[in-house]
């Protein structure tokens, strides 16, 4: 694949002058699939032709497909030996080619291609470059469908790094995948070796297809790569909404023989092409922080809608950052328990562990997940995996029918050690994972058990309640304070002065008394010709005071006492707490002990407010494998000291002379 991609990306440089290097896959890239469509439908041009001569035109695909078992074809009398016949003819006679493709070959639409031929023509590019691709011989036989697919990603990152843009705004390294599909598969593997296996496999975020392309062969397999089960079939579905990368991921299933209605172009989680529809398995790697406002308001809709049944019925992440959007989509897609139950994989970045206080969108997607029992397990990768950032990301595996060993069980496991240093960074990345490590990170998920890089929880390990504590207002009043008073404090389009000159008037006396002070205010107003609401007094009153544990206790109209906002509080009580392993059932129970414990015995006046308690879910992934280094001894620290200002005073020494 290597030598093929250098030679057709060789052939980019006919286009220097005319194409700007970033320009240069806008021609490449459909030319390298229009050469492999030739191709592999070069043996059978003749009988097309012949069946279009006596087909009516609607009944072409039905009868193409049951004489020649071809799913797309081409009634052009033109091949790319036969364009370079007539040079003077090429740009028209490679546009009608293109033309006499079947409906389903909408890629080089999506490639705006025709207006690309003919600059190439009016540039006198068109015929070189026809001639160059005519060179290649991308049949099957030659070029097997994995090796295409490698050939996609390889342009596509060329391109992407001759831009300055990152390749991994387009695909997903091929190591982290062909993990997330081993892990994805793992518990099945027994299954998918048996007789006449067929499985559907969905990308809602499919890019160029490598990830439907890795599920493939891995179960499948090539010719090069022995897959589970070769008599096996898997029947693959993607959306896509970039068009460019949508007519290579076509492209790619078109290779493989799969239905090309199954790539679906278009805003997943504004509009799926797929909706009803769910699937034993499901992979993604959604973009990271992501603005998801173009789709917010079809998000909307559809809850408002759908409620419960709405794929989003779980909460909506903040609008900066819709990853966890696509988390809940492919909860949504897994196939039901009663049919069998489906499994997903996802690639995220450290946020959706954690981002969002309780109550907040994204916990209550996190608690949606862990209380219904989705969550199997969650990897954390190495650093520098990827093409366009070096932070750490995470594998989130999704499962609706876990075996009896899983059940109420979420599985971490840390594989940041498990990794190899390329000899030459891509983009960013500049660590890969060895087919032995990854072997190691599936054999400690098939394990199950606590070890080193494995640790097991329940969802109630991740569960808190958020509680408000209180405590009563006590607070000192003066006048002499209205200096520091805004003068929107007094009301909108309101003149301050005759409020301000009122309350400088008054005696500089403190008072610890609210009532006693608001009625000392009352008569300097109303001596001014001054009024105000009693709900306005006690808001001039608080703009005036300041805490004071020696004053007396505030109380409203019906004798109770009021709460100081200014000393609100909040805490965050785990579920397990005291040992409780009866997660929110002791809730009460559990606050009490902790108000009790934790809170009392230094604020012994403080009360709870229930009507704002929050249940909330977090994982913190890192703080579960932290391990503690401890610090070096102080002699030795004293030591290195000592020989750095040894070296300085060398040197300075040095500088005098």
């Amino acid at each position: 694949m290597s030598s093929l991609g250098n030679f057709i990306w060789g052939i980019a440089d006919q286009l220097r002058g005319v194409y700007k290097p970033h320009q240069y896959g806008d021609v490449i890239l459909p030319m390298t699939i229009l050469r492999r469509l030739d191709s592999v439908l070069e043996p059978s041009k003749g009988r097309v032709l012949e069946l279009a001569k006596t087909t009516p035109p609607a009944m072409l695909p039905v009868r193409v497909k049951k004489q020649l078992n071809l799913s797309y074809f081409n009634t052009s009398p033109w091949t790319f030996t036969k364009l370079l016949g007539d040079p003077e003819g090429l740009a028209a006679n490679l546009i009608d080619y293109i033309a006499g493709f079947s409906d389903n070959i909408d890629m080089f639409t999506r490639f705006k291609f025709e207006a690309e031929v003919q600059n190439l023509a009016e540039k006198n590019r068109l015929f070189i470059i026809v001639q160059a691709f005519a060179r290649v011989d991308l049949h099957p036989s030659q070029v097997s469908n994995a090796e295409m697919g490698d050939l996609y990603e390889h342009l596509i990152r060329k391109f992407a790094e001759s831009s300055n843009e990152t390749a991994g705004e387009h695909f997903t390294p091929r190591d982290a995948i062909r993990l997330l599909v081993e892990l994805l598969f793992a518990p099945d593997d027994e299954v998918l070796g048996g007789n006449g296996v067929v499985r559907t496999v969905y990308d809602p975020t499919a890019g160029t297809g490598g990830m439907l392309s890795i599920a493939d062969e891995h179960v499948v397999g090539t010719p090069e790569h022995r897959g589970l089960n070769p008599n096996a079939r898997l029947q693959l579905f993607g959306q896509e909404l970039n068009d460019f990368t949508y007519a290579v991921a076509k492209s790619d299933m078109l290779g493989k023989g799969q239905d090309v209605m199954n790539i679906q172009l278009g805003d997943t989680l504004a509009d799926d092409r797929f909706a009803g529809r769910t699937f034993d398995y499901c992979l993604s790697n959604p973009p990271y922080g992501f603005d998801w406002k173009a789709s917010s308001e079809a998000v909307t809709a559809e809850r408002q809608a759908m409620g419960e049944a709405s794929r989003f019925a779980a909460g909506v992440p903040s609008i900066s950052d819709g990853q966890m959007l696509f988390l809940q989509h492919l909860a949504a897609k897994l196939r039901p328990v009663k049919d069998g139950g489906g499994r997903a994989g996802i690639v995220l970045n450290g946020s959706p562990l954690f981002t969002g206080a309780a109550g907040s969108g994204e916990s209550e997607i996190r608690r949606f997940l862990l209380e219904r029992d989705l969550v199997d397990a969650i990897v954390a990768l190495p650093t520098n995996m990827f093409y366009n950032t070096g932070i750490a990301t995470y594998l989130w595996i999704l499962d609706n029918n876990k075996p009896a060993a899983r059940v109420g069980k979420v599985q971490l496991i840390d594989a940041t050690d498990q990794y190899t240093k390329m000899r030459k960074n891509l983009g960013d990345k500049s660590r890969e994972i060895s087919k032995e490590q990854r072997s190691e990170i599936v054999r400690a998920y098939d394990a199950f058990a606590e070890s080193e890089i494995s640790k097991i929880f329940t969802a109630d390990d991740f569960g808190y309640w958020t509680i408000t504590v209180d405590r009563p207002m006590r607070r000192n009043y003066s006048a002499t304070r209205i200096a520091a008073v805004d003068d929107k404090k007094f009301g909108k389009d309101v003149d301050s002065a005759p409020f301000r000159a009122a309350i400088s008037g008054m005696s500089p006396r403190t008072y610890k008394n609210r009532d006693e002070f608001i009625a000392a205010l009352r008569i300097a107003f109303v001596a001014a010709g001054l009024t105000r609401t009693p709900a306005q007094f006690r808001s001039l009153a608080l703009e005036l005071s300041e805490i004071d544990e020696t004053a007396e206790l505030v109380r409203d109209a019906k004798g109770n006492v009021e709460v100081d906002a200014k000393l609100r509080d909040t805490e965050n009580i785990p579920f397990t707490y005291a040992g409780n392993t009866r997660g929110q059932a002791a809730r009460d129970e559990i606050i009490a002990a902790y108000l009790e414990a934790e809170v009392l015995p230094y604020v012994p006046d403080a009360c709870l407010d229930t009507t704002k308690t929050k249940v909330g879910y977090e994982i913190p992934f890192t703080r579960h494998f932290y391990k503690y280094v401890p610090p070096r001894p102080l002699a030795e620290i004293d030591a290195e000291l000592n020989e750095l200002a040894s070296e300085i005073m060398v040197l300075l020494e040095g500088l005098e002379r």
